[in-house]
């Protein structure tokens, strides 16, 4: 197996073991993904999405123990969407948590 596969193969099991230890969370969009680590490197990991509130995103957030100082908010400057996204370690592998949201009018200018 190539070290890329097996890399893959590590994020894939993170993301079963994630989903089936949580199994009474809101169900997020999930993907395999390469991640850009705090070096510049990048590794295979797992994004986990959620569009149906940010209570969501706050909860998977504490449930994976992904400390709440490391949430960045983003935002489109081309629509109204934004974001609040967190990158942790969970089971040896990066996990970003993405929630998204519309804005309140005038809030996505604060970032």
């Amino acid at each position: 197996m190539s070290a890329i596969a097996a890399t893959q193969v590590s994020a894939a099991g993170a993301l079963l073991a994630i989903l089936s230890a949580h199994r009474t969370l809101p169900t997020p969009a999930a993907e395999l993904v390469e991640t850009r680590l705090s070096g510049g490197d990048l590794a295979w990991g797992v994004r986990l999405s959620l569009h149906n509130g940010l209570d969501h995103f706050e909860q998977w957030r504490a449930t994976l123990c992904l400390p709440a100082a490391d949430v960045d908010h983003r935002h489109s400057r081309s629509s109204t969407l934004a974001w609040l996204i967190v990158i942790g370690t969970v089971h040896g592998v990066p996990v970003e948590l993405v929630g998204y949201y519309d804005p309140a009018p005038g809030e996505e200018e604060l970032s």
